[in-house]
């Protein structure tokens, strides 16, 4: 058996790559993913309990999210807001790991632009859903 050379390293380290736009994205991707997994399970959760709990569980879950008027609260924008971008940034990056995947993009000066447009739309996409929502 071969025993592995103590001056080589493993693996790549940190200190060999410099942090770039691309590497954001990808790490950007599964948070959201993540998060938008965590979050909306349990949201759906608690709704449906409050569902089955009845109108007083029920009005319990919209109160926390809403003021007296109908409109959202402080938290019911952070959570409302917060999903959408995680939305629209999971679903930008997802579309250049489609076109990534077709072999075109990898050029670096691509690449970087590509995920620097990924996070410039999924904030614009955000921006004009809910001045669409605001509208109404």
């Amino acid at each position: 058996m071969a025993s592995r050379n103590p001056a080589r390293p493993l693996s790549p380290h940190l200190t060999i790559w410099r942090w770039g736009p691309h590497m954001l994205v990808s790490i950007l991707h599964r948070a959201t993913g993540s998060g938008m997994a965590t979050v909306g399970a349990m949201l759906l959760v608690w709704f449906l309990a409050a569902l089955a709990g009845g109108a007083e569980s029920y009005a319990t879950f919209v109160d926390t999210f809403t003021v007296d008027g109908g409109g959202l609260n402080v938290l019911g924008f952070v959570v409302g807001i917060g999903l959408t971008l995680s939305l629209f940034q999971h679903m930008m990056t997802g579309i250049r790991h489609l076109v990534l995947d077709t072999g075109a993009g990898y050029e670096l000066k691509t690449n970087k632009t590509w995920a620097l447009m990924t996070m410039v739309a999924s904030v614009a996409l955000t921006a004009a859903f809910w001045l669409y929502l605001g509208m109404k």
